[in-house]
């Protein structure tokens, strides 16, 4: 696995996270953002990358409407999502992160064949460039987050992921550790993102490791799902700013570190366990 963070595509999201001795950076090229004028700096992102050692992790587009209120995709928004697959593409980036929006007056059924049909046009088009397609858990424009979708959608899509973040399950009331044990060969990113509920009431989502995530039982879960992606430091938190707040990355890099098992890693050969 590989520990970066969210950062913009400038010079300064790059040497930040090469301050931190991070391995990756995520870009959210959001609906406001022109995903043709990101495109176009393809060349000196991909400088700046190769100059800092720090690879891009992971692209993706929230809170965008792909699907109009007739349920017909949006030839526009589509086509955001192709520029930034080729993006992600040209970059060397593993994985494009999206979803699919819901559209009243339709019903589950509809609404699933719908991004069924949205996603498998993305599929098709990243087909021969090196980039997966996942779907994020986040509500933002999305519909596509939990088992009772996926179980309708990612069947049909073998090849379509999850951007999987607890904390999206959490504030659902859900179980993420069953989600994650269900559906982890499914995972093609993750964001590390604290969450903090006091009295039943979301309060915060602070740095991971001053929060409620059972980090450990999900990096085991990671691991033994065969996750070997990155793992997105997502700051997220409206109390955790300024000098505090980059404490607080400073303090998830030192808590996740050890939970990351070196690529050169060498076994002895010999398992630990008596037969």
């Amino acid at each position: 696995m590989k520990l970066g963070i969210i950062q913009d595509w400038s010079e300064a999201g790059f040497r930040f996270a090469q301050s931190k001795k991070l391995d990756a950076v995520e870009f959210c090229v959001n609906h406001n953002y022109d995903s043709s004028e990101f495109a176009a700096k393809v060349p000196q992102i991909k400088a700046l990358s190769q100059e800092t050692g720090v690879a891009v992790g992971s692209i993706g587009r929230w809170g965008a409407k792909r699907i109009d209120d007739t349920g017909a995709i949006i030839p526009a928004a589509l086509q955001d999502d192709k520029n930034l697959i080729d993006a992600a593409s040209a970059l060397g980036c593993p994985v494009f992160n999206c979803g699919c929006n819901w559209t009243e007056g339709k019903s589950f059924a509809e609404n699933c064949r719908i991004a069924t049909d949205y996603f498998s046009q993305l599929l098709a088009y990243a087909e021969g460039k090196n980039v997966k397609i996942a779907v994020f858990n986040c509500d933002w424009g999305n519909f596509v987050v939990s088992p009772e979708t996926w179980r309708v959608i990612l069947s049909d899509l073998p090849a379509l992921g999850i951007k999987y973040d607890t904390s999206h399950c959490i504030g659902r009331g859900g179980d993420y550790l069953m989600e994650m044990r269900d559906w982890g060969e499914r995972i093609y990113h993750f964001h590390v993102k604290g969450s903090s509920y006091i009295g039943g009431e979301h309060y915060d989502d602070p740095p991971a490791g001053l929060d409620d995530v059972r980090w450990g039982p999900v990096m085991n879960l990671l691991y033994t799902k065969g996750y070997d992606g990155m793992l997105s430091i997502e700051p997220h938190s409206n109390k955790w700013r300024d000098a505090m707040g980059e404490w607080g990355v400073d303090f998830t890099i030192a808590f996740m570190r050890p939970f990351v098992m070196p690529d050169d890693y060498a076994s002895s050969g010999k398992s630990p366990y008596m037969p």
